[in-house]
């Protein structure tokens, strides 16, 4: 058996509620393959002890994660994930031409937040919103 773990980290400065941060986190991780069919989230008590949270905090996160399908709570023995997300993995190819144009933007001299912009502009160019 596989142990895959999901570390959350959590950004007080970002403006985005922590829920929303542990949501958007765990999806990325099924994304990407880090999390996979029957993986099990870290307790809500782990995920305070790492990241200093309200436990009702991480609740909430996994129920939102429940709603949607992604996860289950099995009555004393934790939350499985139950789907994955997406196709891309974290040893793709293309993750290798991303991280190569990430410093090449980098060393251009933009920062976390112009590359965030420039990349959403081409994303957007791409992928329209409402595009699935």
């Amino acid at each position: 058996m596989v142990v895959r773990v999901v570390a959350y980290r959590i950004d007080r400065r970002s403006g985005v509620a922590t829920y929303v941060q542990i949501v958007q986190q765990t999806k990325q991780a099924l994304r990407l393959g880090l999390l996979e069919p029957g993986d099990k989230l870290p307790t809500a008590r782990e995920v305070v002890e790492a990241t200093a949270i309200n436990p009702n905090t991480v609740l909430k996160a996994y129920r939102e994660l429940e709603r949607e399908g992604l996860v289950e709570a099995r009555r004393g023995l934790g939350t499985f994930v139950r789907r994955t997300l997406g196709a891309a993995t974290a040893d793709s190819p293309l993750r290798e031409d991303l991280d190569a144009w990430a410093r090449s933007a980098r060393a251009a001299g933009l920062d976390r937040e112009d590359v965030a912009a420039l990349f959403g502009s081409v994303l957007d160019a791409h992928f329209p919103k409402g595009d699935q």
